[in-house]
């Protein structure tokens, strides 16, 4: 049989404990889960380049043995296609995410009918967390030292000079 791969898409911006909680309990259901990056995204200029972010994933997944770090542009089931995934893992945070995800799940069933979406709820401690709201916090003073690996506080650091937590 042919082993399970699945695609978790997004710009991780910087990575959170949220994305972690993710890849952490999908990993647990897939034989592959395929971190994807988002090159090119709409979301303006990214605090972390695209090897940052690769860097930064793999040393906070490094112990997954079957979790691989990859960087895409373009369509997502192009993608998916490509590295001969089932499926995408999408995280759901509130009712406005599912919405969007909703919306985006149902145009991708349309491009590729055999690709499936995969919802999941970060634990409750994380819902709330996003990597926008951890680079704001960050760059306001805020200690966000709970919120994303450790790897990731110590890039913020060096990124945003003058910021001690």
């Amino acid at each position: 049989m042919e082993p399970i791969r699945a695609i978790y898409p997004g710009t991780f911006d910087p990575l959170t404990n949220g994305h972690l909680d993710l890849i952490s309990r999908g990993a647990k259901i897939v034989d592959e889960l395929v971190v994807a990056i988002l090159r090119n995204s709409d979301k303006g200029t990214p605090l972390f380049s695209v090897p940052e972010r690769e860097e930064m994933i793999r040393e906070a997944t490094r112990d997954f043995g079957n979790v691989r770090v990859a960087t895409f542009d373009g369509l997502l089931v192009e993608f998916a296609r490509e590295q001969k995934a089932k499926a995408v893992l999408r995280g759901i945070r509130a009712i406005s995410d599912y919405e969007y995800e909703f919306q985006m799940a149902m145009m991708n069933r349309k491009l590729d009918p055999e690709l499936e979406t995969l919802f999941m709820m970060p634990a409750e401690k994380y819902t709330y967390v996003s990597s926008r709201l951890i680079k704001g916090v960050f760059n306001l003073g805020g200690d966000v030292s709970a919120l994303v690996p450790p790897n990731v506080v110590e890039r913020l650091k060096q990124k945003v000079p003058g910021k001690r937590k």
